[in-house]
């Protein structure tokens, strides 16, 4: 079974996009929500995070997100020492639902799909892309945050040029009729490149 690799910056449309693979029985990992989870649940994870940053890492026992992003999202190096944590275990997750799974290929959908170097175990990539003022406001309503914060977020994640250049696949996502129209030729491309 071959791997697919989904990524794109925030608020690019990665979920709509693999929600569409998903319509044609494609199963899907999300990465950035397997985190989260694992996050919660692994006590290994958990007492190296509040090593890392304290008590306050959780809060009623659960994730302090919150608190979380405001020192990641200012400290590059706290971001990569969280990411050190998180991402060996989320691959190996990965791993064992991939396993799993009866079909021709997976999605991995995952943000920082180049920034962790998860890519590498991806067989192609498919890049989601859109306007950056289209994905800022995205974020914006999304998550009901501001332009300051979206910005911040944007700094920790490669640009859709470097990305492009290491993906086999762009789907630029700005209308949804053209979006699906692109997923169902990928989807054909990559049954043909897998046969």
């Amino acid at each position: 079974m071959k791997i697919v690799g989904l990524t794109g910056g925030i608020g690019s449309g990665k979920t709509t996009v693999a929600q569409m693979f998903g319509q044609l029985g494609i199963p899907v990992y999300n990465a950035d929500d397997e985190a989260k989870g694992l996050m919660k649940r692994s006590k290994v994870i958990r007492r190296k995070l509040i090593d890392l940053f304290g008590e306050k890492a959780y809060l009623d026992n659960d994730l302090n997100r919150p608190y979380l992003a405001e020192r990641i999202f200012n400290d590059k190096s706290l971001l990569e020492q969280m990411n050190a944590i998180v991402h060996p275990k989320v691959g190996t997750h990965f791993r064992r639902w991939a396993n799993k799974q009866i079909s021709p290929y997976v999605i991995k959908e995952a943000a920082i799909l180049f920034e962790s170097g998860s890519y590498k175990d991806c067989d192609l990539i498919i890049t989601v892309r859109a306007p950056l003022e289209l994905r800022i406001n995205r974020v914006i309503s999304r998550d009901n945050t501001s332009r300051a914060r979206v910005n911040s977020i944007l700094k920790n994640q490669w640009d859709d040029n470097r990305r492009e250049a290491l993906s086999h696949f762009v789907i630029n996502n700005e209308k949804l009729e053209n979006t699906r129209e692109q997923v169902e030729r990928i989807h054909r491309k990559i049954l043909e490149k897998i046969s």
